[in-house]
């Protein structure tokens, strides 16, 4: 889960009772940056504390002076040193950066936490971040917790998020969902986008509370109104499927279209699988090739296979065995069950690449521990006939009995003929072999 924490410089400093401060304070306000300078720098150079913030202000926005980090960096020091907040915050987003001066993480942590003493609730929210983080210190969810309740406390809704996902995933706390609802509803309320993603989740898998799909799609419409990706995708999800609200596919479409469109991986995915059945849209196979490239780009297996299948059948786009076998393997080693079945059968076929038998084997066997019927019986097969492998009509048998356990139509009508004609080391057995043509006329092929 993404947390937050701030990197951008606090706002003017206003009150100071000296003379000729106000002034700058309008002319900066007017843009007459060279009038807040003239104003500014002199009381900065007699240790105005606000002015010498102010000024290095201007130096790190480039603001009536040309951007300089190092000036910035310098002035903003002499604030933090007379003990302003928002300098000592600035010098730890400073130090965080490497602007102006060697990033250095623990130097951002002793400035973050001057300011977070005094209750400047970005510095909290930062400091958090770096005990979550291991930045600067070690690792610690507690004191992450802590600066970050401090911070919510105060009403920073991105701290709000922030302690909602440390509940929500028992950091530095306790696991308490409930909890975890509490804040991240404040956060949401506040228009964080992640929190009323969150907040849908929790609502969609009833976790701290009864679960409720419409409220979780009222929170995911909030988030991917926003433009949350995301949440835009489960949305689409929900019309897609039609969970807490009417089936559309025109409106699963359109949100994973958008989600898509902001590279999410699934969305791509289901996108090209919209297009290939023409769900929501006119069927076209051209655009759901684009669309699983995408995603296959990305690594999705299912996108790489799909892909695969579109190149080894010529849908969408020209017959090309070799761009099959380049997405079958991408995919297959990422344990797709199917891909590895259709590696194994272009290595047994020769199909783009030289026939292998070994390498069928190994391919066909990686299918079969993951549950292939099809990869079993292909697998038998290849120790019956002693192809890549040692001949072995018991372990050919053993993998017929596994394919046909597991619904394989050709490995059931292999045990029958098996039990027929008395081979595979098994005994005629008429009674048996009808019992398998038998279930082989009513198998699914998987």
């Amino acid at each position: 889960m993404l947390r937050y924490c701030l990197f951008c410089f606090t706002a003017l400093l206003f009150c100071s009772a000296h003379a000729g401060f106000n002034e700058g304070l309008i002319a900066s306000e007017n843009k007459d940056y060279a009038t807040a300078l003239k104003e500014w720098r002199p009381l900065a150079e007699q240790g105005d504390a606000r002015a010498q913030y102010n000024l290095g202000l201007m130096y790190s926005q480039g603001e009536g002076v040309p951007q300089n980090y190092e000036q910035a960096f310098a002035w903003y020091r002499k604030a933090a040193e007379q003990g302003v907040a928002n300098a000592q915050f600035n010098l730890g987003v400073m130090y965080v950066q490497g602007h102006g001066v060697p990033q250095d993480y623990a130097q951002a942590i002793t400035w973050y936490r001057k300011a977070a003493e005094q209750g400047f609730v970005s510095a909290q929210l930062n400091l958090g971040f770096m005990y979550e983080q291991g930045k600067g210190v070690p690792r610690d969810y507690a004191q992450a917790f802590a600066w970050y309740r401090k911070a919510a406390e105060q009403g920073h809704a991105k701290a709000q998020y922030n302690l909602g996902v440390m509940y929500d995933q028992g950091l530095g706390v306790q696991q308490n969902y409930v909890q975890a609802v509490t804040w991240y509803r404040k956060a949401a309320d506040q228009g964080v986008a992640n929190a009323q993603l969150y907040l849908g989740n929790m609502y969609r898998q009833g976790q701290g509370v009864p679960q409720d799909f419409t409220q979780a799609g009222i929170w995911f419409f909030k988030a991917a109104d926003q433009g949350h990706a995301s949440a835009q995708y489960n949305l689409g999800v929900m019309y897609d499927q039609g969970i807490g609200i009417q089936q559309d596919y025109a409106q699963a479409f359109s949100w994973f279209r958008k989600a898509a469109e902001q590279s999410h991986v699934k969305a791509q995915y289901n996108l090209g699988n919209m297009y290939r059945q023409g769900e929501g849209i006119p069927q076209d196979y051209a655009q759901a090739v684009t669309w699983y490239r995408k995603a296959a780009e990305q690594g999705h297996a299912s996108a790489q296979y799909n892909l695969g299948v579109m190149y080894g059948k010529g849908i969408g786009v020209p017959l090309d065995y070799a761009q099959a076998f380049s997405w079958f393997r991408k995919a297959a080693e990422q344990s797709h069950v199917k891909a590895q079945y259709n590696l194994g059968n272009m290595y047994q076929q020769g199909q783009s690449v030289t026939k292998n038998y070994a390498e069928a084997l190994k391919w066909y066997a990686m299918a079969a521990e993951n549950g292939n019927g099809r990869a079993m019986h292909n697998l038998a097969a290849l120790y019956e006939h002693g192809k890549g492998v040692a001949q072995s009509p018991m372990n050919a048998l053993n993998m017929y009995q596994q394919g046909a356990r597991a619904g394989d139509k050709q490995a059931m009508e292999r045990l029958a003929k098996a039990y027929e004609n008395g081979e595979l080391g098994l005994r005629r057995d008429n009674k048996m072999a009808q019992a398998w043509y038998e279930q082989a006329k009513k198998a699914w092929v998987k």
